[in-house]
């Protein structure tokens, strides 16, 4: 048993597709589907269920894969641990993070870090929620900064920021010059909303129920820059976290009027995880800063 076998299984059974599999692994389809037969010869069992171009793990592979990704988690703090050994300023990290919070969050703190730390490589994965999460128990990423809370009691948490939410509205809307807002106040307008699977799509959906607002969603989109960019068309309304409020043509961003209208967001490891000193020194410089000045109305 090969430890790239136990790699290309853990894609498939995370994309539940061969080829993305191979795409991930970047090794060509048919070699992949070559090594999943030889773990399953090897094995005894068959780990997929091959339903066309989709794959599904059989009892054998859900049981099976729960042993690899703790394999792969162990193997890849055992390479830490001996580079920590090694000493030195130097080695690799693979930071995951949400979409929402990447470009916001993370340019200026990696800016700052690379200056003093210029032989260390920070490997940027963007990617949903549950994503991340698999790819840490898989060791494939070493923290993720996400929105909290966060579910898993193998997993160690820690906050590093509260943020408020603002409606984000049209410029010429009646709203747009007022300094707070009850979500009750936009209660008919059409609403934009972010896609399943991103978490502040269920941070919204769940101030909205809290004011007892059913939004009129009209349009959904994986990206808050094309949301931003139909409400300044004036297609409709949106709510965003304070870290995503920015001077933008045609938009105007409204704090909302409900102290419990916050996002929490803080960085996530696997309990047990062995840290380097660059790693320690990466967390260090995640720390919470003033996310800047609000955009006055």
């Amino acid at each position: 048993m090969e430890v790239h076998q136990l790699r290309y299984f853990c894609a498939v059974a995370r994309t539940g597709n061969f080829t993305r599999a191979a795409e991930q692994e970047h090794v060509a389809q048919p070699s992949l589907s070559q090594q999943i037969l030889k773990l399953e010869d090897e094995l005894g069992s068959r780990l997929f269920d091959r339903l066309g171009r989709c794959v599904n793990l059989t009892p054998c592979g859900e049981s099976f894969l729960l042993r690899a990704q703790r394999v792969l988690h162990e193997l890849g703090e055992a390479k830490k641990e001996i580079q920590e050994m090694a000493g030195g300023n130097s080695g690799s990290i693979s930071l995951g993070t949400i979409p929402t919070i990447a470009p916001y969050f993370l340019p200026g703190r990696l800016a700052t870090f690379f200056q003093h730390y210029p032989a260390v490589q920070v490997n940027v994965v963007e990617e949903i929620t549950s994503v991340l999460v698999t790819q840490l128990h898989e060791g494939k990423i070493d923290f993720a900064v996400l929105a909290l809370p966060i579910t898993g009691d193998e997993l160690l948490a820690s906050e590093l920021l509260q943020e408020q939410l603002y409606v984000v509205l049209p410029e010429k809307h009646r709203l747009a010059n007022k300094r707070s807002i009850d979500l009750r106040e936009i209660e008919k307008e059409p609403f934009l909303l972010l896609k399943d699977g991103h978490c502040f799509r269920e941070t919204t959906i769940a101030a909205c129920r809290r004011s007892r607002l059913r939004p009129n969603v009209v349009f959904e989109s994986g990206h808050f820059s094309t949301i931003l960019a139909m409400v300044a068309t004036g297609m409709g309304v949106s709510i965003v976290p304070e870290m995503a409020v920015e001077k933008r043509p045609g938009c105007r961003f409204v704090r909302i009027n409900d102290e419990r209208a916050i996002r929490r967001i803080g960085v996530v490891c696997l309990k047990g995880h062995f840290q380097t000193n660059v790693q320690r020194a990466l967390l260090q410089h995640l720390q919470p800063k003033e996310i800047g000045a609000r955009i006055a109305s």
